[in-house]
């Protein structure tokens, strides 16, 4: 079922229309819902791409996504580990969500190691 998103240049209002086919969205003439004024700029938005997990550890491996990183600087690893995570779209927990936000804002690795307590059972 496809649907487009649309910005009024009337109100400014944004909506969405879906179809039950392409065909229709082909001779349908949306109008906005809020002020009925067919004058829209259709949107993009941004779009979700399946892949495999093979594929994700490759682009993870990929030198050049490693290329310029200062492992000295906390804010490229927490950006690093941030974009690990996201890759594999799994929750990483609590307690790594806290490294990561405190390595992005700067502050010392050991610092954080340090500051943390996690239990045995956690590692």
């Amino acid at each position: 079922m496809p649907s487009y998103d649309f910005r009024c240049k009337n109100c400014k209002q944004e909506f969405t229309v879906a179809y039950s086919s392409i065909a229709e969205a082909g001779r349908d003439d949306p109008r906005c819902p809020y002020c009925r004024s067919a004058e829209l700029t259709r949107l993009i938005r941004r779009v979700a791409v399946m892949s495999s997990e093979e594929s994700r550890i490759e682009r993870l491996a990929d030198p050049s996504r490693l290329a310029g990183l200062d492992e000295n600087d906390p804010r490229a690893m927490g950006r690093l580990m941030r974009d690990m995570a996201n890759e594999f779209g799994e929750d990483a927990g609590p307690e790594m969500d806290e490294v990561i936000d405190r390595l992005e804002s700067g502050e010392d690795p050991e610092t954080i190691d340090q500051n943390l307590s996690f239990s045995d059972d956690s590692l």
